[in-house]
């Protein structure tokens, strides 16, 4: 797949978020036609030409070293997360990108079984294009406007932008919503011929305004830890920790878990949660949980 599009929208819209005296370099002034660093001020910083540093920016990233791609990182002041998707860029332009439709992850027995001893905490696994392909019973729960919807399986990124259940769900769906693009946006970089997640995005820009607005920021972030703000119809406001996991097992899967804080409101809250989920006075064994597929 020919990703130079993206590679193209990627490093100009990190060079627009600098400016000279961001970096160090003096500001001769003048009229800037785009905002932040000019081409020639990047490939300054990175200590190559602006010939070879256009080339780059038009998408020629196929065959790149690596000492050059850190110099970019360095030049742009690039994050982890914007650091390991200038790398995927870089993998996916080469000579033999992955293509063909990939069959979606399939989550083993043993991992529901797992999910479903979580009885504490809601956790779900999902894979790079939002698709929650398990959960257990306390996060169904937590997510239960997501599940109102018959179409299996849920993707968190629809829900988000095209089902008002999330906007009473999240009471910031701004940055809920942020995440889920920034998220998206990192799966294109490792993924770019995966045609189920080329037609979500599709979907996604045709039916929502702003998810095309958020698309075109072109960010992207790693989801490993953080809070997360959910406003339940039963128990109200939860701010919860989330925990997520790439598991090596199974390539591309991922899983997420929250928890509260100890001695917060949300703590009390998870419990009644809980209460509602398994009854006032059991937990289910894993073997006895509701199936959720």
């Amino acid at each position: 797949m020919d990703n130079r599009a993206e590679i193209r929208e990627f490093l100009v819209t990190r060079r627009a978020k600098l400016r000279p005296e961001d970096t160090g370099l003096p500001d001769f002034g003048g009229i800037r036609r785009v905002p932040g660093l000019r081409r020639e001020e990047v490939a300054l910083l990175a200590g190559v030409s602006v010939e070879y540093y256009t080339r780059l920016e038009r998408g020629g990233l196929a065959g790149v070293s690596d000492s050059v791609l850190d110099a970019l990182v360095r030049a742009l002041q690039l994050d982890d997360a914007e650091r390991d998707h200038l790398f995927n860029l870089a993998r996916a332009a080469g000579p033999a990108p992955r293509s063909t439709r990939r069959k979606r992850g399939q989550v083993s027995a043993s991992l529901q079984r797992l999910l479903d001893g979580m009885t504490g905490v809601p956790a779900f696994i999902r894979n790079g294009r939002l698709d929650v392909l398990a959960i257990n019973a306390l996060g169904q729960m937590l997510y239960s406007e997501a599940f109102v919807s018959p179409q299996r399986p849920v993707n968190l990124a629809r829900f988000c932008f095209l089902d008002e259940g999330a906007h009473r769900l999240y009471p910031d769906w701004q940055t809920a919503a942020d995440t889920a693009v920034a998220l998206l946006h990192t799966e294109v970089g490792r993924d770019p011929s995966n045609e189920e997640l080329t037609e979500l995005v599709g979907e996604l820009s045709t039916r929502s305004q702003q998810f095309r607005t958020l698309w075109a920021k072109h960010d992207v972030r790693l989801h490993q830890s953080g809070y997360k703000d959910f406003r339940h119809p039963a128990v109200g406001d939860l701010r919860l920790s989330i925990d997520a996991l790439e598991l090596p097992a199974q390539r591309g899967l991922t899983l997420t878990a929250y928890s509260a804080e100890p001695n917060t409101p949300s703590e009390g809250k998870m419990r009644r949660l809980a209460e509602l989920t398994f009854g006032p006075d059991q937990r289910p064994l894993a073997s006895e949980a509701p199936s959720s597929r």
